[in-house]
């Protein structure tokens, strides 16, 4: 059998009919390319499976990209800190980028961190593309998502956490307690962990006995004016719930305002769970029961990820759920007797 011909940028040039230095500038993400070129030889790239090779005496830069699709919450510096925790003991920054969109990370974005030559990236609650994974392996730069929007593509290393078991176990707190009239508010429809949790609260449900009434089911953005505009909505129903659990601590503080505002105190009239356990759920009052998800330790481990995928290791698994569990307060309590 032949041996396999090495992808050399000269022979992704020749095929692109393009000069050596402007498949370099591509690679390198330089700007001074136009648009149809740089295409052009991304698709070259990604169609031989190029891996840039790196010089002697080249190591790590000591960078890793942070990428959300949007910094909208506190759960935002939760992740940072993680990732800030494995960079130090690296000797590494972190750098942070909001791409202000679900849609992946772009082509002017991966230019960008392909020119800073970064040791690797962290992108946080986006969907990647065929494409975008393409440009980002054609540039040799690792990544791993966290907290992916949808189910990651075979190959793609993740990590996240257990969210459908989340979603179960406060709804069989609330369950244990004595509610069976329990709403549901999860986040946007197509993102993964949203589902999982309904999923959860579904099963919970169902496995008690208890009938799921589509009308307690709603989505908002996990952010606090959902929580507070749904959980209005929930509660003006002409048999409102007597507990609901929140897809996140913002939306759950969301709900503690809408309760306040029709006259209703937490937990005695309305119990309430939210999701993830960050900080200020321990400050609230009521301190607000919630289901813990590891922030701070997924992050710090998809850094992991990425400084081994730069050595050359394949990770082992490579699609990563962190336990999630459930922290009881004083925002939950049996139902009142109506």
């Amino acid at each position: 059998m032949p041996a396999k011909r090495r992808v050399t940028i000269a022979l992704i040039a020749k095929e692109a009919g393009v000069s050596v230095p402007t498949v370099s500038k591509v690679i390198n993400g330089r700007p001074e390319v136009a648009s149809e070129t740089r295409q052009r030889v991304e698709r070259l790239l990604h169609k031989h499976g190029y891996q840039r090779r790196t010089g002697h005496g080249d190591g790590p830069v000591g960078l890793i990209d942070l990428v959300f699709a949007e910094v909208e919450s506190p759960w935002a510096m939760e992740l940072i800190r993680g990732a800030e925790t494995t960079a130090r003991e690296a000797d590494a920054g972190v750098v942070v980028s909001v791409l202000h969109t679900h849609s992946g990370p772009g082509r002017d974005w991966i230019d960008r961190i392909a020119a800073r030559r970064t040791d690797g990236a962290i992108i946080v609650g986006s969907h990647l593309s065929v494409r975008q994974q393409g440009q980002l392996n054609a540039r040799a730069i690792p990544f791993v998502v966290v907290d992916p929007d949808g189910e990651p593509a075979p190959g793609m290393t993740s990590v996240g956490a257990t969210n459908w078991h989340g979603g179960l176990a406060a709804t069989r707190h609330l369950l244990e307690l004595g509610h069976t009239r329990i709403g549901m508010i999860g986040g946007p429809p197509d993102m993964l962990c949203s589902r999982a949790r309904i999923d959860g609260y579904r099963a919970g449900l169902e496995t008690a006995g208890v009938g799921v009434d589509p009308e307690l089911i709603r989505n908002g953005d996990f952010l606090v004016g959902s929580g507070r505009d749904q959980g209005h909505a929930l509660l003006s129903l002409p048999d409102p719930p007597t507990a609901i659990f929140a897809g996140s601590d913002m939306q759950a503080f969301g709900v503690f305002e809408a309760a306040r505002r029709r006259g209703l105190r937490v937990p005695e009239d309305l119990s309430v769970v939210g999701f993830d356990d960050l900080p200020l759920a321990r400050s609230a009052w009521p301190p607000l029961t919630t289901v813990r998800q590891p922030l701070q330790e997924m992050a710090a481990l998809a850094a992991r990820m990425v400084l081994a995928i730069g050595r050359g290791e394949v990770p082992e698994p490579r699609r990563v759920e962190l336990a999630t569990d459930l922290v009881i307060r004083e925002s939950t309590a049996a139902p009142r007797v109506r």
